[in-house]
């Protein structure tokens, strides 16, 4: 685990065919609970990409996020002894991710002593592996319009408040249920439906202002 998301290609046959599976998480959970890393690379390997994304997408810092994603990995590698089936493996990683995020957050706060960090609303471009890069067209124009639309998505969703940024990446591009979401920001789903009600609001207020401005 000393490695950035070590590759796993080359681990035991058991361990890929473990991998390659849609629900085995649960027969590899008990194999990293033994102390196993190989399984454990196998699981980090099922999930890594969907972390990456909803951190990246969350924070807008791509360097950052490979970091607090390594950092998700370690944490939860160290609490997997504790680990039980009363949620998925994967709800359970993004409520890790949501508390990393929000230390990090937290951190950058204290750090700049409450200034406004510009950096928040930076258009960067999803990096190339993460699961939220839309898929693009062959034909110039078409690239150039998702782009476009993609770079004024994130800059409205740096606009919501980090509450509201994170219900509306869980729902709308994780797929989380009403319930994984409260699971993960620890609240409840009122709460969580509320959230996601004035978020989305919020967003088409956005992006129509953007539209008209134009």
């Amino acid at each position: 685990m000393n490695k950035r998301f070590e590759d796993t290609s080359n681990s035991s046959p058991g361990v890929a065919d473990h991998a390659a599976g849609t629900d085995e998480d649960w027969s590899l959970i008990e194999i990293a609970q033994k102390g196993d890393t190989r399984a454990y690379d196998a699981l980090v390997t099922r999930h890594r990409n969907k972390i990456f994304a909803m951190i990246r997408n969350m924070t807008h810092h791509e360097a950052d996020a490979w970091d607090l994603s390594q950092e998700v990995f370690i944490k939860a590698w160290h609490a997997l002894p504790r680990f039980e089936s009363k949620a998925k493996f994967s709800t359970w990683l993004y409520r890790i991710a949501h508390n990393v995020v929000y230390d990090w957050n937290r951190k950058r706060k204290i750090i700049s002593a409450g200034e406004l960090n510009e950096e928040i609303f930076n258009s960067e471009r999803i990096h190339s592996g993460s699961m939220t890069t839309p898929a693009t067209s062959d034909e110039p124009d078409q690239v150039m319009v998702h782009g476009e639309l993609r770079v004024k998505i994130e800059q409205a969703l740096g606009k919501l408040s980090e509450e509201h940024r994170e219900v509306v990446l869980l729902k709308d591009v994780q797929g989380l249920s009403y319930k994984e979401i409260a699971d993960v920001m620890e609240t409840t789903l009122g709460t969580v439906m509320s959230r996601l009600f004035y978020a989305r609001q919020k967003l088409q207020t956005l992006l129509k202002d953007e539209y008209e401005n134009r």
